[in-house]
């Protein structure tokens, strides 16, 4: 039997220049030091490192499996090590995401995201990390429903049998801890009643069915949905998600994959997580959020495995096919900027709980009376 491989990517915001803009050349270096080092060592497979404006993304293969405390515990010292830097060269919000002051085991809940799957690699195994900034794990959703259940985007929903039956999501309420199966395309409209609500119900993983080409019990896409306000109990920067998909071959082919992010939906997330935008889909050189602290972006880095090695990345985005989409996206964002602090660009009063918002009220509350 074929060794399974694990694909993690494991991001945390060290620090931005300036602001909140972009994870500088000396971050990204400190990373790539630290993982070649844990490469050769043979404690992982293989590695890139990556920026999604200012989050630090490391990519990284290896048999250790997921949640494995060794990968967690190198992504940790990863990010310490880039925090000394960013604390070095004064970098606002130098180690913002590190929650926790001391590894215990596993980086979930200390602050950084976490996207890993377990599979059996095939004959040719092409993987997609999707890597996001200024927003929440939410803005995945609409995307990766389109990707797995929306015939008008994946065409081998329709036309290809090893597709046509469909897939099975999990779903997490993130408010709540609870999470649930559920099967397109016989669940599709209950499905779309929770995930229509991002803030709350998010796409954890993506599986297929039992019976078709590949094993019903290895995901096929994954996304991180850690909440740094659940963590910290108030707004400490946004979630900036993650997310692996993988494509061909009884999967949507990588071109369906991609088209899912042609259309700049709103997201929330933008200036200081408090507004509504459009996720502009851009190339690794565009990945810096400067307009509003913006807008949202989402780089592609396309990769085929080779018994676990990386071969690539492919700039997904960095093509003018996108070019639309980011005038799109920025025709969207003239129009909902001349909102100001008006709803629907700031976000709901209870998405606006975890902000510096209250701060306000608070100063307000002594001034109202009964009427």
């Amino acid at each position: 039997m074929t060794e399974k491989v694990t694909a993690s990517i494991i991001k945390a915001d060290v620090g931005g220049l300036p602001g909140h803009v972009l994870v500088p050349e000396e971050i990204l270096e400190v990373a790539r030091r630290n993982l070649q080092e844990a490469k050769e060592s043979g404690e992982i497979i293989d590695f890139r490192v990556f920026n999604a404006g200012d989050d630090l993304d490391l990519v990284m293969t290896h048999r250790e499996g997921v949640d494995s405390e060794k990968i967690h515990k190198l992504a940790w010292e990863t990010f310490e090590k880039a925090t000394e830097k960013a604390k070095e060269l004064k970098l606002y919000g130098a180690g913002q995401d590190l929650l926790a002051d001391a590894f215990s085991g596993n980086v979930r809940g200390m602050g950084p995201g976490v996207a890993e799957m377990e599979f059996t690699e095939r004959k040719a195994e092409p993987l997609l990390a999707f890597l996001m900034d200024k927003t929440e794990p939410g803005a995945f959703n609409l995307p990766i429903f389109r990707i797995f259940a929306d015939p008008f985007n994946t065409a081998g929903l329709v036309i290809d049998p090893s597709l046509h039956s469909g897939f099975v999501f999990e779903i997490w309420d993130i408010m709540e801890s609870r999470r649930v199966f559920m099967k397109t395309p016989e669940e599709m409209y209950d499905i779309l009643a929770l995930i229509g609500g991002k803030s709350r119900f998010v796409i954890k993983r993506v599986y297929p069915k039992e019976g078709g080409k590949l094993p019903a019990d290895e995901p096929v896409a994954v996304i991180s949905t850690e909440k740094l306000y659940k963590i910290a109990g108030e707004y400490v920067g946004k979630d900036d998600p993650v997310a692996l998909v993988r494509a061909q071959s009884g999967l949507p082919a990588v071109g369906e994959v991609i088209e899912a992010f042609a259309f700049p939906h709103l997201v929330s997330g933008w200036m200081r997580g408090s507004h509504n935008g459009p996720l502009m889909p851009v190339p690794f050189r565009y990945s810096k959020c400067t307009r509003f602290d913006g807008p949202p972006r989402v780089i592609g880095a396309g990769f085929q495995l080779a018994n676990g090695v990386l071969v690539g990345p492919v700039d997904l985005f960095d093509d003018p096919a996108f070019d639309l989409t980011r005038q799109k996206a920025m025709d969207v964002a003239d129009y909902i900027r001349r909102h100001g602090p008006f709803e629907p660009h700031r976000l709901p009063g209870e998405d606006m709980e975890y902000t510096t918002l209250p701060k306000v009220m608070d100063k307000l509350k002594t001034r109202f009376e009964e009427v």
